[in-house]
């Protein structure tokens, strides 16, 4: 099985400062990814390089297109990446509101990812926004209603909604759990898992909550500084930690 996903060497420093620095990894067809790692380490400078929303100062991120075959991304034409990020990729952000449009309705923040790959029957999109809407729990009669009026967990849900809708190969996740009660993270994490089974989805999930990635990552990357520790498969790298500082993480877990 060919990678959908490979990075090589990939490096983002700000002056003196490093973001990250010689990352390297492949990612797999239906796998998942999780990175974790203290505030600062380099995760979500390195999901954003990735993703598209930082420009790397080196290193290649090569992602297996359905036509032509594997492609630096960061070699791609402006507007066959804008592309890219509505089809075949989604980023879910920490902060719902930084992913949806908050004076939409919550069936136009749906429809508006499918117009945007050219769907321009109405009856079609409400149709199909109403079945996702559904897909993350929220119900029928809050379609029209703004995301504004919604709960935090709800427009998390509905940012995904917005997000999958297109059947994207690859997700991005940006401590997606992050800020919500625990009782309302759990619900989600059921769900994320559930649609990470269901449509086939690798992801890359950024967290500093060990527990998130244990419930949802096939392997784990721990960075520290802007580079990686230690990266294997999660139950391994958690139960039996190699390096020195991801045994600390995981210790400081488990002592509190």
């Amino acid at each position: 099985m060919n990678p959908i996903l490979s990075v090589r060497n990939l490096e983002k420093r700000y002056g003196a400062r490093i973001g990250c620095t010689g990352v390297s990894f492949d990612l797999y067809p239906g796998e998942v990814m999780g990175i974790v790692g203290e505030s600062g380490s380099g995760k979500t400078t390195l999901l954003n390089c990735m993703a598209g929303g930082l420009v790397p100062d080196s290193g290649e991120v090569v992602f297996d297109m359905r036509e032509g075959g594997p492609r630096d991304v960061l070699k791609l034409s402006e507007p066959r990446r804008r592309m890219l990020a509505r089809t075949d990729w989604a980023f879910v952000h920490q902060n719902p509101r930084d992913g949806l449009r908050m004076g939409v309705s919550a069936g136009g923040n749906v429809g508006e990812r499918l117009m945007s790959v050219g769907a321009r029957n109405y009856g079609a999109i409400r149709a199909e926004a109403q079945d996702w809407l559904g897909r993350v729990e929220i119900a029928d009669d809050r379609i029209d209603d703004r995301p504004r009026d919604f709960s935090g967990g709800m427009q998390q849900r509905l940012q995904i909604a917005r997000n999958l809708v297109t059947g994207p190969r690859l997700a991005f996740m940006d401590e997606p759990t992050g800020g919500l009660d625990v009782s309302v993270q759990a619900r989600l994490l059921d769900l994320i898992r559930g649609l990470v089974h269901d449509m086939g989805l690798s992801a890359i999930v950024v967290t500093h909550d060990l527990a998130v990635v244990r419930l949802l990552a096939d392997r784990l990357m721990v960075m520290r500084q802007g580079r990686v520790v230690e990266q294997g498969l999660t139950d391994q790298v958690l139960d039996d930690p190699q390096d020195a500082y991801t045994q600390l993480l995981v210790s400081s877990v488990l002592q509190v």
